[in-house]
């Protein structure tokens, strides 16, 4: 796949927004690296860099404050459709995440949106057993190797950028 034109679509709130803004830093078939800032204002949130893992179905971000201090890792569960005639790339949120702290503290957040999602028909069954599948497959990796491992083609290629 060549550098493609990266969407987002979320289900809560039902949204599908241009990545336009995005830089692609890294490109294969299984692995994106972006380097990004915010879309809208925040006052926590400023920039960061993401890695779309599409043969694990997440994606892991580094979220930076303003300073470039590290905030967490933000690790969104992911779905993706790619259109090769317009070289774009749908990446599809599918509502569960996990966030590590900087003191290794993890916290699994938005099940609640993942259920409200599937009762409301906004997902079907198999994107929500795509979703937990997916989830199993990070929290299984975090276990096993620890957050270093994921981040590392993130810091690699910051490291190479310096």
């Amino acid at each position: 796949m060549k550098h493609p034109i990266l969407y987002r679509k979320r289900f809560i709130p039902d949204e599908c927004v241009l990545l336009n803004n995005d830089i692609i830093l890294e490109c294969t078939d299984t692995m994106i690296i972006t380097k990004w800032n915010t879309i809208r204002k925040r006052c926590d949130l400023s920039h960061g860099y993401s890695c779309y893992y599409l043969d694990r179905g997440y994606k892991i971000s580094k979220f930076l404050r303003d300073d470039g201090s590290l905030l967490c890792w933000y690790c969104d569960i992911i779905t993706w459709e790619y259109d090769s005639d317009k070289n774009t790339l749908l990446v599809i949120d599918l509502l569960a995440d996990v966030k590590i702290f900087p003191d290794g503290q993890m916290k699994i957040v938005d099940l609640d949106e993942l259920s409200e999602a599937f009762e409301q028909r906004l997902i079907d069954e198999t994107l929500l057993k795509k979703s937990l599948l997916s989830l199993n497959k990070l929290l299984n990796d975090l276990y096993e190797n620890d957050i270093s491992s994921l981040t590392a083609p993130i810091e690699k290629i910051i490291s190479e950028n310096a």
